[in-house]
């Protein structure tokens, strides 16, 4: 019995001592970490104001805490009020982070706070993240700190001994993602693009696939030859020009820019070598392995032969027999490898697909390759999808053409999938619309002038091009 008693004294003795131990360890818990990102200040900002790219970046650690966990977004896009819901196995439970503020300076230091409410110790617990950029904006410190109240819940407060736990490892594998994930973003500086989302209609085009040395010279030279066969090849089958010049982007290499020039179209039928063609219904693009391998056959349906096909778009038996392949063959009313409508040598018909596009302008054709790599970081930092081999990016030409080049008003296109409504540039009113191009101008104004018709100007790589500090914008 005097054991007993000795046992119980023993652990009233502990409590007390845990007790007064409980009431000397601090209410409050703050950890942080840090990490040099050497990127442009107004991407990391961007990336951590949405979660569109949290589990590729700042979510990194939950994953590294269970692999299987599932993330769902909720609320506005960007911004206060944007959540991130995640359901994982016991380790780390449910929870939900929510933006609750954002404070950009990108000349001193920009601030993001999201609110935490999953299962660890503690109230009113907060992730609060800085950008601080330094060396002329050339590299960033970006620290992600925590913190929680544990008021006079003693448990709480002996939690404060693990915080180095879990909250440590989500900040760290956070940290080291997020400087990943930014590696594989363009750094350009896309501040003063402000573009916007948009939904482009699926439009009939003649086009000319080409290629010319990357000066504006040599471009301007193929450009202005693939328009003659073009501006030939619509006299020819009866139709006119519809809209904007377009230059549909395939590569821009080290020396060689590759790409298609192409002219909407009044009609999305056309007669070819006597017999009618529905560009709608054409076979699509193939895709992955589809694309290394020739079509089926190289004669779409005519409209007169539509009925006896199998499937829209299909060729019928009577005018695919003894048919070459498209790899071997340019022959008018034929299919080449991409399931474009052969009209002669070079010039295709085909439909631009509606798609949902991201977009802004420019002023200068030397400006418009540095819109494009522009636009695919603000895509990277927003989440917006895209994929230049299946989808590339386009630009069209939104002013009547000008012997000066520098004058001309670009509209730059990069589509993408996976995106809300609008941008932050939208939301905020910094974007003007695009408004509709008058088709009556493209149909009376005809082509590009060629490139003789243009003010004799140097042959040296990029020798017009403007250095960025004197780049004109058009917003709009």
């Amino acid at each position: 019995m005097t054991r007993v008693l000795e046992f119980v004294v023993a652990l009233i003795i502990v409590f007390i001592l845990a007790v007064i131990v409980g009431l000397f360890l601090p209410s409050h818990g703050h950890i942080q970490r840090s990490i040099e990102i050497s990127h442009n200040p107004q991407h990391i900002y961007d990336v951590l104001n949405n979660f569109r790219r949290f589990e590729d970046s700042a979510g990194a650690g939950l994953k590294a805490l269970d692999p299987d966990v599932k993330f769902t977004l909720s609320g506005p896009a960007y911004g206060p009020g944007a959540t991130i819901n995640w359901h994982g196995d016991k380790t780390i439970g449910d929870g939900t982070l929510v933006n609750k503020s954002g404070n950009i300076d990108i000349a001193s230091k920009s601030t993001v706070t999201w609110n935490l409410t999953n299962d660890w110790h503690g109230t009113n617990k907060v992730f609060t993240l800085e950008v601080d950029p330094r060396q002329g904006q050339r590299v960033s410190t970006v620290t992600w700190s925590y913190d929680v109240d544990y008021g006079w819940n003693l448990i709480d407060r002996y939690s404060s001994l693990w915080i180095h736990g879990d909250p440590s490892t989500v900040i760290q594998y956070g940290l080291g993602a997020l400087q990943n994930m930014l590696a594989g973003i363009a750094n350009v500086d896309y501040s003063k693009v402000d573009p916007g989302l948009y939904r482009s209609d699926a439009t009939p085009v003649l086009l000319v696939s080409t290629k010319a040395p990357r000066t504006v010279d040599d471009i301007d030279t193929a450009k202005a030859a693939a328009m003659k066969e073009i501006q030939a090849a619509m006299a020819k089958l009866g139709v006119k020009a519809a809209g904007p010049t377009t230059t549909i982007r395939t590569e821009w290499g080290d020396t060689t820019f590759i790409f298609d020039l192409a002219v909407p179209i009044s009609s999305t039928s056309l007669t070819v070598d006597g017999k009618n063609y529905d560009l709608t219904k054409l076979p699509p693009p193939p895709t992955g392995a589809d694309a290394l391998a020739p079509p089926a056959s190289s004669k779409p349906a005519s409209s007169s032969s539509v009925a006896s096909t199998g499937s829209a778009g299909q060729p019928s038996s009577a005018s695919s027999a003894g048919a070459a392949t498209a790899e071997n063959s340019t022959a008018p009313g034929s299919l080449d490898k991409q399931n474009r409508l052969i009209v002669d040598a070079n010039v295709r018909a085909m439909m631009m697909p509606a798609t949902e596009v991201l977009a802004a302008s420019w002023t200068g054709e030397s400006g418009v390759q540095f819109m494009v790599k522009a636009l695919e970081a603000y895509a990277g930092t927003h989440g917006y999808k895209f994929n230049e081999t299946v989808a590339p990016a386009y630009n069209q030409l939104a002013s009547l053409p000008s012997v000066n080049d520098d004058d001309q008003i670009y509209r730059v296109f990069l589509p993408v999938q996976d995106a809300p409504a609008q941008t932050p540039d939208q939301q905020a009113g910094r974007t003007q619309a695009f408004t509709a191009l008058d088709p009556s101008i493209w149909s009376s104004a005809g082509a590009q002038p060629a490139a003789s018709d243009k003010k004799e100007t140097s042959k040296k790589p990029e020798a017009r091009k403007k250095p960025e500090h004197a780049r004109k914008r058009h917003r709009g």
